[in-house]
């Protein structure tokens, strides 16, 4: 099924786009792969990026929108990625990035087009556990913006996914949510040899 992909903020895409057109921008940007790249460059995929802070917390999870990030495309495929963030100001271009949650965005946006329902795809930042997940939501005529993850929406785990969870496999929400917080209960108590 097709991804229903929900409308970047237009002055975030205007400070994405302003970014890339800038060459000391881009040169001084610190993902290499952007800086190496022969040809034209464009950003693709506008994803909502939602935090969610407290893992811990008991009840349904609460997230925060963080920004707007955009899979930064050259040929055909993504060399890096561009966010821009909401400021007193309005939106703005926050930073360039790459690394393997570049490929593992675009590798999840594959799986998800594959999948048998239509989902809006979102980004969930787990900063508790170093995780980013691909948010498949269920309600397609949501705005990107708000909600929370609810039963009927699917988590991907990017990799690399922390211990014990499985990357790129996409799990219900009710599933992977204990799971997640069972990673953050306390440390057992490690006894000392006799």
């Amino acid at each position: 099924m097709p991804l229903h992909v929900p409308p970047a903020p237009a002055p975030a895409l205007r400070s994405v786009l302003s970014a890339l057109g800038s060459p000391t921008a881009v040169r001084e940007a610190p993902a290499s792969a952007l800086r190496t790249h022969q040809g034209p460059l464009s950003p693709d995929h506008p994803l909502p990026v939602h935090v969610w802070d407290d893992v811990s917390q008991t009840g349904p999870p609460r997230t925060r929108l963080a920004g707007w990030r955009f899979l930064v495309r050259g040929r055909e495929r993504a060399v890096a990625a561009a966010e821009a963030r909401l400021t007193a100001d309005g939106w703005t271009f926050s930073h360039f990035c790459d690394g393997p949650y570049v490929a593992a965005t675009e590798r999840a946006l594959h799986q998800a087009e594959s999948l048998a329902a239509p989902y809006q795809p979102r980004l969930l930042s787990v900063p508790e556990l170093y995780m980013l997940t691909l948010w498949l939501h269920h309600d397609l005529t949501a705005d990107g913006a708000d909600g929370m993850p609810t039963t009927g929406d699917l988590l991907v785990p990017l990799a690399p996914a922390p211990p014990g969870i499985a990357s790129h496999l996409p799990q219900r929400v009710a599933d992977l949510l204990p799971r997640l917080t069972l990673r953050l209960g306390p440390a057992p108590l490690l006894r000392e040899p006799a």
